[in-house]
């Protein structure tokens, strides 16, 4: 553990400068990216978000300045509002209907795209309805970081910290993928290609390919990532969250982040 916070600590350290020349040595420019343009409120698809990350609501927002809209929005969110119509999702699977007679209410009816970034923990009825909707031709973008990096002002134990490591859900598994971690890695910051968009991670996980006949999956990142055609929908995990805690690695107005955003669910 103590390697490990100190690798944390570096990391933070090192996130400016160490991006910098990680994006050049990667071909990528060193010049400020334009913000992206947002699209038209009709024409954004919606967009299913489950995390544990304060990306939808600030950290510790009072549920009272929530209730009144009142409450500051994330810089995360104002990036991803831009291209899609966001829907935040507590659970995956069926619920009781609010009478005793009412139907199901189903949270992913309705949604072609979805994104699970550090869940705090997958039922297994999640697990099973996220396979079912993705077989059935969903796009699923799923980060499970290993070790966060980004600094969160509540104590150890708070429910409202985001999962500091991401418990790979068996789903996963079933799509014949695993992830390990390897503490003793550098800390600094890499720039690596998950298709035309160019991310940083740091401290990332490794994704291994454990059962080909499983899925039809391709590693990408260096093994940061991969690619998976599950049934008629489409997977790709990412195994680290810095472009989503660190607005200095997201890109001049979150472009970086909106660039992710448009190769994996665009």
């Amino acid at each position: 553990m103590p390697r490990l916070r100190n690798n944390r600590r570096a990391a933070r350290a090192l996130l400016c400068g160490a991006l910098c020349l990680a994006l050049s040595a990667c071909g990528a420019s060193s010049s400020p990216a334009a913000p992206p343009t947002p699209e038209p409120a009709a024409s954004r698809p919606a967009l299913g978000v489950m995390t544990s990350l304060p990306l939808y609501w600030p950290l510790g927002a009072d549920i009272a300045a929530i209730a009144a809209g009142s409450a500051p929005v994330p810089w995360q969110r104002g990036v991803l509002e831009q291209a899609f119509r966001l829907t935040p999702l507590d659970t995956l699977s069926p619920m009781p209907g609010l009478a005793p007679d009412a139907p199901e209410i189903d949270p992913l009816v309705g949604l072609d795209r979805l994104a699970v970034i550090q869940p705090r923990g997958l039922s297994p009825s999640d697990n099973v309805a996220l396979d079912d909707w993705v077989r059935a031709g969903g796009r699923l973008l799923l980060v499970l970081d290993p070790q966060l990096t980004g600094e969160y002002d509540l104590p150890l134990g708070d429910p409202r910290r985001p999962a500091q490591s991401a418990l790979i859900p068996p789903v996963a598994a079933r799509w014949g993928l695993a992830i390990a971690f390897d503490e003793a890695q550098a800390p600094e910051p890499k720039a690596q290609s998950i298709g035309t968009a160019t991310v940083p991670l740091v401290l990332a996980g490794q994704i291994a390919v454990t059962d080909p006949g499983a899925a039809q999956c391709t590693l990408l990142a260096a093994g940061a990532a991969a690619r998976c055609k599950v049934g008629a929908g489409q997977v790709t995990v990412i195994a680290d969250a810095a472009i989503f805690e660190h607005a200095e690695l997201a890109g001049e107005g979150g472009a970086a982040l909106a660039a992710l955003m448009k190769a994996v669910l665009g």
